[in-house]
């Protein structure tokens, strides 16, 4: 998620969706390394674990401060909006991972969520 950030340019927008892509690639083609992160994080002597994932939640989190910022998404409490951001995405990667949804509309839905999520619950 760092290196796509990082490689999307300045522009809020790119940045997020490359982040979101990112993300959602890594949690459909490495399915079984996602579902150990998220189950065995509850385990005890799991610190490690949960720590390791620490990270990716700041950058959401860091993300959306700076897209409130610039005033690409809408004010509110940033670990908050970038908790939602990140059950979109860890949802659309459990309907692809489950057959719900085929593989190849990820790049579609990413789009679709990110547009979403950037305009708010306002109609385009």
């Amino acid at each position: 998620m760092r290196a796509a950030v990082a490689g999307a340019g300045d522009d809020f927008a790119p940045r997020l969706r490359a982040t979101v892509a990112a993300y959602i690639r890594f949690a459909t083609e490495d399915a079984a390394l996602l579902e150990v992160m998220f189950t065995g994080k509850h385990r005890p002597g799991a610190e490690r674990l949960v720590a390791a994932a620490v990270p990716a939640f700041t950058l959401m989190q860091d993300l959306v401060a700076e897209g409130q910022a610039a005033g690409e998404l809408v004010a509110g409490d940033p670990e908050r909006v970038g908790t939602v951001l990140f059950a979109t995405m860890q949802g659309i990667a459990t309907f692809i991972n489950s057959d719900m949804v085929a593989p190849d509309l990820l790049d579609d839905l990413v789009e679709t969520a990110v547009a979403q999520f950037a305009r708010g619950p306002r109609p385009a």
